[in-house]
């Protein structure tokens, strides 16, 4: 599995950097369902100076299970000076 996971990560990975042009960070999560993988990628919308203003977005990617992009979307944007907050918290 893990193998398969390192596989897919790769795959959304190039084919999300081929799809929006940007510089991409880091992987944030992977899973798999019944059918489909689940990437989140970090990635650069926008360099500022100071780099604490740079704008970073999280992608979602879906991908079948020969690795072919199904979807993706931007599902958040932040500063890089912010910190995320956990799913479900309040700020």
């Amino acid at each position: 599995m893990a193998e398969a996971m390192v596989q897919m990560i790769q795959k959304a990975r190039e084919q999300l950097s081929d799809l929006t042009h940007l510089e991409l960070g880091s992987t944030l999560s992977v899973r798999k369902d019944d059918r489909v993988w689940h990437v989140q990628v970090e990635a650069l919308e926008k360099k500022s100076l100071p780099d604490s203003q740079d704008i970073l977005a999280t992608y979602g990617v879906t991908l079948d299970e020969g690795g072919n992009v199904l979807d993706f979307a931007r599902t958040s944007m932040r500063k890089r000076s912010e910190t995320a907050l956990p799913e479900g918290a309040e700020g």
